[in-house]
């Protein structure tokens, strides 16, 4: 059994998060440039085993799909045809940089870390696969 990677994707970051060989623990992983994410993929994809990829859905209040979808379809698209072989789904992301912010700031975290993007990217795409895997019943 593979481990689950999530991806909170974004215009210029892409936050990941990755699960522990049994799909126990979310724990953030990595925050890359959005133009270095294949090639962070690829590298990731050959030092580990990774069988689901769950890819953060922006949607709206009314639980539409917002603006952001935009950039995030055709990634989801792009990641279908070049992973063919892995299970790539969707969950939602509302509020998670929210979360992330709140968990950065009850964490005690300096001011000058709280100000990292990338800090909130990863921790938001670790969110995101806390809430898949609650979903899926993966930690009961």
């Amino acid at each position: 059994m593979g481990r689950i990677l999530a991806i909170d994707y974004g215009t210029k970051r892409v936050g990941l998060a990755v699960t522990d060989e049994l799909r126990i623990i979310a724990s953030p992983l990595e925050t890359v440039h959005v133009k270095d994410i294949y090639q962070y993929l690829e590298d990731y994809f050959k030092r580990e085993q990774v069988d689901i990829i769950v890819v953060g859905e922006a949607r709206d209040m009314n639980n539409k799909l917002s603006d952001s979808a935009r950039v995030i379809e055709p990634f989801v698209r792009s990641l279908q045809k070049k992973y063919k072989d892995k299970s790539i789904e969707r969950m939602d992301e509302r509020f998670t940089s929210v979360m992330a912010q709140r968990v950065i700031l009850d964490s005690g975290i300096n001011k000058k870390a709280r100000r990292n993007k990338g800090l909130v990217d990863k921790i938001s795409a670790g969110i995101i696969l806390q809430s898949y895997l609650d979903s899926k019943k993966y930690t009961k």
